[in-house]
């Protein structure tokens, strides 16, 4: 028997499908960024990042992720007549999206903003930041990086002179040319080597200084993971005599000469893949000495600690894609006779990915709003140890948190146009740049041994939202017996580092939430998170208002 040609067609109609989550605005559809931005900045601050809101929701900036992903960058070591290049080669789609990001501002621009009296840079960068990266997250490496070696480069007058108005340009101009002849540059970073990883001071590569007048420097030795080697300058660690000491290098010398920068190979990895990740020899590599020898790693730490921020952000951002590409899903798909949203289990689901995410967005967000106010001590105490706490929170909650949404969306979750399995390969990432979680929490230790004025910070900020919740408030005074537990037994506090970290982070989520969030949002974190029974399973909320909730974190058109 045939087919009708009317029954083949009846078999082609697509019904009970979730629409493309495109033509949305990522920022005005995202009430905890929004109501973030108002409460740290202005109503300016927020409307100069709306544009950029649209351009991220669109179908176009969207396929160009896609893009950058499926077609990953190449090694190009030689050109076609047998000179040695170490150049990459990425798909038109990279560009696409570096252009505008740096065509946002979110480079190094904030510095520039603020030295000339703009409030609210960082903040601004740091909500466009988190917003740009709906897009795609492998090129925010770079974008990242760049950001992050201004303040690292403050230590030579001359050199940030030098460098800060290209790092700061809204030009993308890529290409290895002389920096004299570009309208903007890109900033990236080498300190890992093959045999110490996050020990830096075990790194082997030594600088030798070159005899002349200009003070220059010649290194020899092999960096195990520098990103994006297109970079125009970069910032390394090198052994000198007076020990681990910070240089920059850039990828072309003042009179047009190409730096012996080799690249060995791009490091093939699981998630990032639009992002060249290269390993680099120097052999003869000319560098200059940025702050003073044997000081190597407090010049670079403040790159590292903008760039741990760029981490949370990161993080944050990939949290709000999950949740909204989940949300958007079960609002639109049904099964067993009704909505998914309106089942009362994945309402659980989704109303608990929204909760962490929000939690990581406020987190984030005052995190960003701190670096504004740095010259309050405050602020930059309260930056200290509240980066290290986020650094290890937030992004060791995101590969989780990723992997719940993607079951959201059951087995179209697990196909690559539903753009989940590039989220889920990302999630884990942050975690383990700029210091892993087991680094992170013993940076948290370290800073409370040594600096008294962080704790005070801590206790300071969560100190704001005492009673306002009786479970925060019983959960800031556990924490603070933890804390005196801890204090003086070196093992004891290094065994529960972890532990310490993941509560302290918690309990200042928390009191951001109870002084700032809708009452529904803070009463499900309070119940769950500061529970000392949390068991951490997403979904399993006792309850609270969870529809309001999911109906707060789904995402509108237009």
């Amino acid at each position: 028997m045939q087919t009708s040609s009317s029954a083949r067609a009846d078999l082609r109609v697509v019904t009970n499908q979730a629409p493309p989550l495109t033509g949305h605005n990522v920022v005005t559809a995202d009430a905890a960024l929004t109501e973030g931005v108002l409460r740290h900045g202005t109503q300016e601050t927020l409307d100069s990042i709306v544009g950029l809101g649209a351009e991220a929701g669109s179908a176009e900036a969207r396929e160009h992720g896609q893009l950058a992903n499926e077609h990953h960058p190449e090694l190009v070591p030689y050109d076609r007549y047998g000179h040695r290049i170490d150049e990459v080669a990425f798909h038109p789609s990279w560009h696409w999206l570096m252009e505008r990001a740096v065509g946002h501002g979110l480079a190094a621009t904030p510095w520039e903003e603020q030295a000339e009296g703009a409030q609210h840079a960082h903040l601004r960068r740091a909500a466009g930041f988190m917003a740009w990266s709906h897009t795609e997250p492998g090129h925010g490496c770079p974008i990242s990086m760049t950001y992050a070696a201004v303040p690292a480069l403050r230590a030579d007058e001359a050199i940030a002179k030098e460098w800060t108005p290209l790092l700061a340009s809204r030009r993308y101009d890529p290409g290895v040319r002389n920096p004299s002849d570009k309208l903007g540059a890109l900033a990236g970073m080498g300190m890992t080597e093959k045999q110490g990883g996050s020990d830096v001071r075990a790194n082997v590569t030594r600088a030798q200084p070159s005899g002349g007048l200009d003070g220059t420097y010649t290194l020899h030795g092999h960096k195990w993971f520098t990103s994006a080697p297109m970079n125009d300058v970069f910032l390394v660690l090198a052994q000198t005599d007076g020990g681990v000491t910070c240089f920059v290098v850039p990828r072309v010398l003042p009179d047009g000469t190409r730096n012996q920068l080799d690249v060995v190979r791009l490091k093939d990895k699981l998630g990032n893949r639009s992002n060249a990740s290269s390993e680099l020899e120097m052999d003869g590599t000319v560098a200059v000495r940025l702050g003073d020898e044997g000081r190597g790693v407090r010049t670079i730490i403040e790159m590292v600690a903008a760039t741990r921020l760029d981490c949370v952000l990161g993080s944050a951002s990939l949290m709000r894609r999950a949740v909204s590409e989940a949300s958007w899903h079960v609002t639109h798909r049904s099964a067993f006779g009704s909505r998914l949203v309106d089942k009362p289990l994945m309402q659980n689901v989704v109303a608990d990915l929204a909760v962490e995410s929000e939690a990581a967005t406020a987190l984030a967000l005052r995190l960003a709003s701190a670096v504004d106010g740095l010259a309050d001590p405050h602020e930059a105490a309260l930056r200290r140890i509240a980066l290290p706490l986020a650094k290890f929170w937030v992004c060791k909650r995101t590969p989780m948190m990723v992997a719940e949404a993607l079951e959201c969306l059951g087995g179209n979750g697990y196909v690559e146009e539903s753009v989940m399995p590039l989220l889920y390969r990302e999630a884990p990432l942050n975690s383990v740049w700029e210091g892993s979680g087991n680094v992170n929490a013993l940076d948290v230790l370290r800073a409370l041994g040594r600096e008294p004025e962080v704790l005070d910070a801590w206790i300071t900020e969560v100190g704001r939202a005492r009673g306002g919740d009786a479970r925060l408030d019983r959960a800031i005074e556990d924490t603070l017996a933890l804390i005196g537990s801890l204090m003086g037994e070196p093992e004891a506090m290094e065994r529960g580092a972890r532990r310490l970290a993941s509560r302290m982070a918690a309990v200042l989520q928390g009191s951001l939430l109870v002084r700032f969030a809708p009452p529904e949002v803070a009463d499900i974190f309070c119940a769950s998170r500061l529970s000392p029974s949390y068991d951490g399973v997403l979904g399993a909320l006792d309850g609270g208002d969870l529809r309001a909730v999911v109906e707060r974190t789904t995402p509108t058109l237009g």
